[in-house]
């Protein structure tokens, strides 16, 4: 049986840092391939021994409609890094960020089927709950939920299909600006290995450490016209609503990375999720509410439909969004009937 084709990506805007080093040295050892997206503000001398480096000029060179149309100064520039990856014909993405440094787990085998702990809940669930005792959630969470955390939810053995899978992070995981002004760092998770939400059931996930199988590279798409601390999380809250459309589960595991985070303003990060603490729970519910279709051959219609009903409520602020959504699609498209 051949093995995978897999891809790490990420986008920096700094110099190659230890993060970056370390994934360099790995995906060299592993034969995996390597894409870093650059932004405005990445060096112009950018180089790294074992990666791919796109700048604004290279993305603007590929034969592909989001490049040219993405917004630049934005996180939502690594979507082209998903496309360059899938013109490799990949059949895994593992997008991580520039501030995260695998461990050997990161470099383990990875599969889709498996048995695992399902977590029979609906609504909110806060899955680092499973990993650590103390108290914490993932940025995302609604923070009105987290009185609830306290109560017992059921776990069963069951057999699940996991074509997103998000790994945790120690050291200083992926929290929001009001635990990291309440609560010390750093944090450590345990091994617990594998569990994953049934539907109906809602957790935000990152794009920090995070494995995508081909079937659900669709629903990478990270939108531009929100903040950049929504971005990713409002993206895991429209890829759970269709998941459950393929009776896919998402998954949470073992932390194989730790973080060794770049400079923030604690500030500007609350700040900038405030349209999180205000509208995640209202978004949850919209999308719930959405007449979805079923199947995996709709994905690229329901990601529309997702996107129209957070564009025309004002929780995506502008509409230009669905005409980067569309590109994106269409690239998919082009890719494909290139293959």
């Amino acid at each position: 049986m051949a093995s995978d084709k897999i891809c790490v990506v990420v986008t920096t805007i700094f110099p190659p840092s230890k993060g970056l080093q370390v994934l360099a040295d790995g995906v060299i050892k592993h034969g995996w391939d390597f894409v870093i997206v650059g932004d405005k503000p990445t060096p112009k001398d950018f180089k790294l021994n074992g990666a791919d480096y796109f700048s604004i000029e290279g993305q603007h060179a590929i034969d592909l409609r989001l490049p040219r149309l993405c917004p630049e100064r934005h996180y939502s520039r690594k979507n082209i890094g998903y496309l360059i990856a899938m013109m490799r014909q990949v059949d895994i993405i593992v997008e991580t960020d520039d501030d995260n440094i695998p461990t050997d787990l990161f470099w383990e085998r990875r599969t889709r089927q498996f048995n695992c702990n399902m977590v029979d809940n609906r609504g909110w669930t806060n899955m680092y709950r499973f990993y650590s005792p103390s108290k914490i959630w993932p940025r995302g969470y609604p923070l009105e939920y987290l009185a609830e955390d306290s109560r017992q939810l059921p776990v069963m053995r069951t057999n699940c299909l996991s074509p997103i899978q998000q790994g945790l992070a120690d050291a200083n995981p992926d929290v929001d600006a009001v635990f990291r002004l309440l609560f010390e760092l750093p944090v450590n998770f345990e091994r617990k290995g594998p569990h994953a939400l049934r539907s109906g059931a809602w957790c935000p996930f990152n794009s920090q450490n995070t494995t995508w199988f081909e079937e659900a590279f669709p629903l990478l798409f990270l939108p531009s016209y929100c903040t950049f601390r929504m971005t990713d999380i409002w993206r895991s809250l429209v890829a759970q609503r269709i998941m459950w459309e393929c009776d896919w589960n998402l998954m949470f595991d073992d932390a194989s990375v730790y973080q060794e985070r770049n400079e923030h303003n604690l500030i500007k990060d609350f700040e900038q999720e405030v349209p999180g603490y205000l509208n995640n729970e209202k978004i949850r519910s919209l999308l719930e509410s959405l007449p979805l279709k079923q199947g995996v051959q709709h994905l690229g219609d329901n990601l529309l439909a997702c996107y129209q009903a957070l564009v025309s409520n004002n929780y995506i602020t502008s509409d230009k969004e669905l005409l980067l959504l569309e590109a994106f699609l269409d690239d998919i498209k082009t890719i494909k009937a290139k293959a």
